[in-house]
């Protein structure tokens, strides 16, 4: 038996008027999808354990079976794994997103316009990151590139401090969101100084694109400690994904993270490549399991778009869960296909929210008949409902 995930990041979401009382999943042409609901299992799963923030970071370990409430030390640490960050137990993480902050006002009265700085390239945030550290690093305080606006901070014999997620802030002032520590609060100010007249700054804009004109610390945390995938559930598995986060959680759960040309975490991914690699990951490569992770649809959510968050979703299912379930079926090879989104990320907020989300389980070796379509609202109505988010990796790959 074979297993994949195909998980669209941020995917669910709430009924939209414009859409007429659909959701973006329900409203998009999801053709694939919608014809493996009819012979799959669907229902509602509760990722984010309650009393916690609603992550990525802890909806995807509660995806990939880690309980969220002893496993997660933090959202930066993991990304620090997969960038190769030497991490001590004394240090301290922190994400360094490159933001765009407006230009008028004084600092702490600007506002958040964007988190990702328009999903700026890696090769651009590097060299701004760069000037960055020339003018900022000092001892105790380590920058390290990451990827496009996600960057890290290593902050030595560090506190875990409360910092605020700059994509729950966007078109609010930033003044009252600023770090209380007085090192980190001067570092992002000077970071304005240095990042507003920059180069590459002053030709983004003359392109019409955002500046990345501000460092942004969140999401501290200490060094994660997290048991192996193998050794966990007997079975070998690869991450493919263009998210440091991701690619993190597989560097500590001793998967292989596969790279794709052109994978991105933005709207035009290369979503094929993607799915190419799975196949050929567990078909020839010997692998049992394969983690598909599509950052697209949280950051259209992030930013606002119906139009984009649909596209997006209509991407995965043309381009990743088609040829994926295909291939699969294809082969003769027995398997297991989970879709499923880790948490909401809703048009309305523009941020995650706790809710359940639909998910979708095939298992080739005994095909249901269902009269099912894949959303929120069908998924609901068939009454299935796991409440603990950890549970279902096991659920997956307990039927052998």
């Amino acid at each position: 038996m074979k297993y994949i995930v195909v998980l669209g990041d941020g995917m669910a979401d709430e009924p939209i008027d414009a859409l007429e009382g659909k959701t973006p999943l329900e409203y998009a042409k999801t053709p694939a999808m919608d014809a493996l609901a009819a012979q799959s299992e669907i229902g509602l799963l509760h990722t984010i354990p309650e009393g916690m923030k609603p992550g990525s970071d802890t909806a995807n370990l509660s995806v990939m079976g880690y309980d969220p409430k002893i496993y997660y030390s933090g959202r930066s640490p993991l990304e620090a794994l997969s960038i190769g960050v030497p991490m001590k137990d004394t240090d301290v993480a922190l994400r360094c997103n490159i933001v765009t902050l407006s230009e008028e006002e004084p600092y702490e009265e600007k506002i958040m316009i964007d988190h990702s700085s328009g999903e700026i390239s890696t090769e651009d945030a590097a060299v701004l990151l760069h000037a960055v550290q020339q003018e900022l690093e000092r001892d105790g305080y380590h920058f390290y590139v990451g990827t496009s606006y996600r960057h890290c901070l290593i902050w030595e014999k560090g506190a875990v401090v409360p910092l605020s997620q700059p994509h729950d802030i966007l078109t609010q002032r930033i003044g009252e969101y600023l770090p209380q520590d007085a090192v980190l609060r001067e570092m992002q100010k000077k970071s304005y100084d240095i990042l507003a007249d920059h180069p590459i700054n002053v030709e983004r804009k003359k392109r019409g694109l955002n500046p990345a004109n501000s460092c942004w610390f969140w999401g501290a945390g200490t060094k994660p400690a997290l048991t192996s995938f193998e050794e966990k559930y007997h079975k070998k598995g690869v991450m493919i994904s263009a998210v440091d986060l991701l690619k993190g959680i597989a560097v500590g759960a001793g998967m292989k993270n596969i790279s794709v040309e052109g994978a991105n975490g933005g709207l035009h991914t290369n979503y094929l490549g993607k799915a190419q690699a799975a196949v050929d990951a567990v078909l020839k490569d010997g692998y049992d399991f394969a983690y598909i992770h599509v950052e697209a649809p949280d950051e259209m959510g992030h930013q606002g778009s119906v139009e984009r968050k649909i596209q997006s979703i209509e991407y995965l299912d043309e381009q990743v869960v088609k040829p994926v379930y295909e291939q699969m079926l294809a082969s003769g090879e027995a398997f297991r296909l989970l879709v499923l989104p880790d948490h909401p990320t809703p048009i309305r907020v523009r941020t995650h929210t706790s809710d359940p989300v639909p998910y979708l389980l095939f298992d080739s070796t005994a095909p249901r008949r269902e009269s099912w379509k894949y959303n929120e609202r069908e998924a609901k109505a068939s009454g299935n409902y796991m409440a603990k988010g950890h549970e279902m990796m096991q659920y997956l790959l307990g039927a052998n």
